[in-house]
């Protein structure tokens, strides 16, 4: 049953879709007016009419709904590469995560959907104007209650102890593996998001120095392309979502 406060996806006739906070207060769009109190006590799947009678279906936002619909200001990480994080590093419920580089707060919300209420994640951040927007970001998608954004250079150190997994969107990661050694439980996993390639080749080199500490690192990137189907085609798109960033994973031994 739909709750005020609660988070609600609407999706109008011409697949349109307005992600609202239900309260007793009007929505306007360009096909009616919208009373949104009267979504309160329904169930998700049911349907509510503009006074155009313009029906509008209410779904329960998925994640990926909130992704695309936070504000955004730094550029964030897109969700194919947040998914190679999750499945690559075996990130579950209960996990205690350190970020840095949090940015609009795109990732975090992303992980923090994964360790859920038993989780936390600690994310560094060294410029307060993103911090403040990430913050409201979480606060609005609801993770306020399993996130915690921390003013500070990751580069000077990690004040916490028996994480799960760190998760670095930095230009220069490897000044973080000193920290990671202590910061880092046995089979954590160290992972780092990087743009481009010479920041890799100087990652990997700085790793020499810690070998005995890490298993062997591995890179990856992934690049997704929607297909186009139609009645009498089927074919790969001729735009694709390709290079955003390299990502390295390793464990702590």
């Amino acid at each position: 049953m739909i709750n005020e406060g609660d988070k609600v996806l609407l999706v109008d006739p011409r697949g349109k879709r307005y992600l609202l906070t239900v309260r007793d207060e009007e929505f306007h769009t360009d096909l009616g007016i919208l009373k949104l109190g009267e979504l309160i006590g329904m169930e998700f799947g049911q349907s509510i009419k503009t006074h155009k009678e313009k029906e509008f279906k209410v779904l329960k936002p998925s994640i990926v709904d909130f992704l695309a619909k936070m504000k955004r200001g730094p550029q964030t990480i897109h969700p194919k590469d947040a998914a190679q994080i999750v499945a690559h590093a075996g990130i579950s419920p209960g996990d205690f995560i350190i970020e840095a580089g949090v940015g609009s707060g795109a990732l975090t919300i992303f992980l923090a959907n994964i360790v859920g209420k038993e989780g936390k994640i600690v994310s560094y951040e060294v410029r307060e104007d993103f911090a403040k927007l990430a913050w409201r970001n979480i606060v609005w998608a609801g993770f306020d209650d399993r996130v915690e954004i921390k003013l500070k250079n990751i580069y000077d150190g990690i004040d916490e102890e028996n994480v799960s997994h760190i998760i670095l969107d930095l230009p220069q990661p490897e000044n973080v593996l000193e920290h990671a050694i202590k910061a880092l439980k046995p089979g954590g996993f160290f992972v780092a998001y990087t743009p481009c390639a010479n920041q890799v080749i100087r990652f990997y080199a700085k790793l020499k120095e810690y070998k005995g500490h890490f298993s062997r690192p591995k890179t990856i990137e992934c690049l997704v392309r929607e297909q186009e189907v139609k009645e009498n085609c089927f074919r790969p798109s001729t735009r694709m979502l390709a290079h955003t960033g390299y990502l390295t994973f390793m464990r702590k031994l």
